[in-house]
């Protein structure tokens, strides 16, 4: 079985992607995420959830979730070019503290807590209650637990350096945005 998106949330010319089973946890994130004009898929029907998720893709997701505000300079970055599709989201971080020092780094892979820190930085960094993961001790994966962004991948774990997904990434979204 496989997502049939209708309207908006479908792929580029109405096509559905053949990749995103109806049944999958990120379904409705990745129709949200292509309605909103926040990412699209990987190829005409085919959104790839499964590829990993980079930095580059994240903070430009995140951007356009945001607004895709413009930012007042150009990147602060040595390793991302002008023309970079990802060039004004990475500034757009530099500028608002989310991303720090010479290099992005922006085909790293993006891992569970580079998600929640983005993500918990453009909130405004607010304080949580303590989680308890053996794993980790991070403001921004308890602000993501308290918020329903994620959850352990235990009861006891976080699983911080595990890899993201596309997915993966647009379900944090959608949990934090829609």
């Amino acid at each position: 079985t496989y997502a049939i998106f209708e309207g908006a949330g479908t792929a580029p010319g109405g096509t559905v992607f053949a990749d995103v089973s109806a049944d999958a946890y990120y379904a409705a994130p990745v129709e949200w995420a292509v309605e909103q004009s926040i990412t699209s898929g990987t190829g005409d029907t085919t959104f790839s959830p499964d590829d990993t998720c980079t930095k580059a893709q994240i903070i430009t997701f995140l951007w356009r979730a945001a607004g895709s505000p413009e930012p007042q300079n150009a990147s602060a970055f040595s390793d991302v070019a002008s023309d970079a599709y990802y060039a004004k989201a990475t500034a757009w971080a530099a500028e608002n503290g989310m991303a720090e020092g010479s290099t992005f780094e922006p085909e790293a892979p993006c891992t569970r807590l580079m998600a929640v820190e983005f993500m918990w930085k453009h909130a405004g960094s607010p304080g949580a209650a303590q989680a308890g993961f053996t794993d980790v001790s991070s403001d921004a994966v308890n602000w993501a637990l308290e918020q329903g962004v994620t959850s352990g991948t235990s009861d006891t774990t976080f699983s911080p350096d595990d890899t993201c997904t596309r997915g993966q990434i647009v379900t944090f979204l959608f949990r934090a945005f829609a």
